[in-house]
Order: structure tokens, then sequence, then C-alpha cells
């Protein structure tokens, strides 16, 4: 499972909600977490259709997506949206 973070430098709620994501990982093993900046990598962001930052995207282990949220979520949030990544 992996937690994308989609940011901004500019974007203070993409600080928090890299800290949520970092505690949320903690609960998930084997959940990675990597981050896209939209000023860095505007090409992934605009194939990806991003709006707005931060935006949280959970892909399962075969790489699809199963949860996409904007702002900034709570780690239960997290916890609650990742359980759709899990292998049935």
């Amino acid at each position: 499972m992996e937690l994308t973070l989609v940011s901004s430098s500019f974007c203070g709620a993409c600080a928090r909600t890299r800290t949520v994501l970092g505690d949320a990982a903690r609960y998930l093993p084997g959940a990675s977490v990597s981050e896209i900046d939209v000023a860095r990598e505007p090409d992934l962001a605009e194939q990806l259709d991003i709006r707005f930052t931060p935006t949280v995207i959970i892909r399962d282990d075969a790489g699809a997506e199963v949860f996409r949220a904007e702002g900034v979520p709570t780690v239960p949030q997290v916890l609650t949206a990742a359980l759709r990544a899990l292998p049935d």
C-alpha cells in the first residue's frame, strides 16, 4: 500500500498532512509514504488531475487508486480509507 501526499511548498496544510500520513503509516505494516511536489513535478500533478493541495491518494499493492481526498485528514480517517487497499 502506498500513501501519497501531493503538496506544494507554500502550503501550510501540507506539512500537517505529512505528519498525519507518517503517523498513520506506523499502524500500516508494509505501507510506504511518498510525496509529489506540484511545483517540481507539474506534469505528474496534471496527469493525476490535482486541483488542490494537499491531496492524499491511497493505492493498493497493485497500484490501483482506492482513495483520494483533498485537505488535511486525521489519522483515523487515513486508517479507515487504507482499509480499502487491504487484500480481501
